[in-house]
């Protein structure tokens, strides 16, 4: 449906439900797990605006409603909405607000801090919603929010093209892209946010507007990193480049003994590196992933993986010395889809195990930085925990850092330790483990960290940290359209007022 029907059909929907007044406090209430009261006969009126499923504790698709990515994250909704359309979204977010219930917003699922659910109030989920549309002659692609990264480019290497977008084929399109979002093609083509078009929106007012360069250019400058603190965007319009759909990629594995001199070498060899080659190295146990030959499955190693964005032939030679430069114990850089190559990471971060990260923006990788995390990383208190460097620079550090609200753009290195185990008693110790080992590395970083990889215990001056210079002007734009912080299940960004 075009943007400006969708506009129509909606607004018949924005004074649906007014505030809640004298009258209706006196009807029928329920009490969930957490004590929020939910009118069961508002509920019963939302039902008639909506057309996706609404759903309540006891229901039977409930507890699969509410299971994300990080098993850690138990929350208990009152009530999911599981929108159709903008017309549903709208009528949700309008029943939030009149019903002043506590609101969280669902897209893939996949954030570390679990902020796509919340206690006792109302998920607005979006995951129904997974259409990509792609006109390969505008070079552009219509994307709703329940998209992932592998549906995204699944549909788009279809015609040799794509995005940036992230590393791990199941994140959400609509998380990732409003946190900035860095991936493979970062370093060629900038974050995701910053090959956004347009996007339409629904407001806190339960208004769907569009934001681009043209219009709302002030709130289509804070969507591009700010997160969800504005409104929830139903549509994203991006840039698409040409891409593969065959790319030069892999990973080269050493052993962990070669720790020092692999990260050496990964220094040198991402301060030389092209911007069509990324190169990030990971320190893990290795799982029993297929890919990986099963002589080294359960052993400690470090990789550096790898994707050339160019050529295949230009691609062969720039990663050559990945090959040479030391023993590996496995070799599987090779031609091959880039669909293939987005998944490969897949494995490894496994939905429904408990996870917690921490992370930082890191300048570069000083002989004190490597030793500190080789002295870590060589003791990991869980053999499902990696620890991850990703090469930044490139194209992003080239856009100006008021440009868009996602800022750090000077660092180099995004350094990330995602710990991961099954036993919910296991928790305090790795925590714990996890926290030591931050706490170590944050002498070395740049002062900023990467919004998306922010936990769900960080604290409102990491948030800050998060945005840097840009967090007064975000303060001003939330003020403006979300003034009531009716937003606030997620990295948030607090109102003036």
């Amino acid at each position: 449906m075009p943007v400006e029907e969708n506009k129509q059909v909606a607004r018949r929907f924005i004074d649906a439900f007014p505030a809640a007044d004298a009258e209706k406090s006196e009807r029928k209430m329920t009490t969930t797990k957490h004590d929020t009261p939910l009118d069961d006969a508002a509920v019963a009126e939302l039902k008639t605006h909506v057309r996706g499923p609404l759903l309540r504790p006891g229901d039977a698709d409930y507890d699969a409603a509410r299971s994300i990515w990080n098993g850690m994250i138990d929350k208990r909704p009152g009530l999911i909405a599981r929108c159709s359309g903008p017309a549903d979204i709208i009528a949700a977010v309008n029943f939030a607000r009149a019903h002043r219930l506590p609101l969280a917003v669902r897209g893939g699922g996949h954030n570390v801090a679990g902020n796509a659910l919340c206690n006792g109030g109302l998920v607005i989920d979006l995951s129904l919603l997974r259409s990509v549309q792609v006109d390969p002659q505008a070079y552009i692609a219509h994307v709703q929010p329940g998209v992932t990264l592998g549906e995204l480019d699944s549909e788009t290497q279809a015609f040799g093209l794509a995005t940036p977008v992230g590393m791990v084929s199941q994140t959400g399109v609509a998380g990732l892209t409003l946190g900035g979002g860095f991936g493979w093609l970062s370093r060629k083509y900038g974050l995701a946010c910053d090959n956004l078009l347009s996007v339409d929106v629904v407001t806190a007012d339960g208004q769907l507007i569009t934001a681009s360069e043209r219009e709302n250019t002030d709130l289509f400058w804070g969507v591009r990193g700010g997160g969800g603190n504005f409104g929830i965007v139903t549509s994203f319009k991006f840039q698409l480049h040409p891409v593969g759909p065959m790319v030069m990629a892999g990973m080269v594995l050493y052993r962990i003994e070669q720790a020092r001199e692999v990260l050496r070498f990964y220094r040198d060899a991402a301060a030389a590196a092209p911007d069509e080659l990324t190169l990030a190295v990971v320190l893990r146990i290795a799982p029993p992933a297929p890919f990986l030959p099963p002589h080294i499955h359960g052993k400690p190693i470090i990789g550096i993986t790898a994707c050339y964005s160019g050529s295949i032939e230009e691609g062969e030679q720039v990663m050559r010395p990945l090959k040479n430069f030391s023993a590996t114990v496995a070799d599987l850089i090779q031609p091959m889809p880039f669909v293939r190559f987005q998944s490969m990471l897949d494995s490894s971060s496994p939905s429904g195990l408990h996870y917690y990260v921490k992370s930082e923006y890191l300048p570069g990788l000083s002989d004190a930085t490597i030793e500190t995390i080789i002295s870590h990383a060589s003791h990991l208190s869980s053999p499902l925990t990696a620890v991850l460097l990703a090469q930044l620079g490139g194209a992003i550090s080239r856009v100006d850092e008021q440009a868009t609200a996602a800022g750090n753009r000077n660092a180099q290195f995004v350094f990330n330790i995602q710990s991961s185990w099954r036993e919910p008693g296991e928790s305090p110790r790795h925590i714990q483990w996890t926290r030591e080992f931050w706490t170590a590395m944050r002498p070395f970083s740049t002062g900023g960290v990467y919004v998306n990889l922010l936990s769900h215990d960080e604290g409102q001056e990491r948030v800050i940290a998060a945005y840097g210079s840009n967090y007064e002007r975000l303060v001003a734009l939330k003020s403006k359209y979300d003034p009531t912080n009716l937003f606030r299940v997620n990295q948030n960004i607090k109102p003036v007022s």
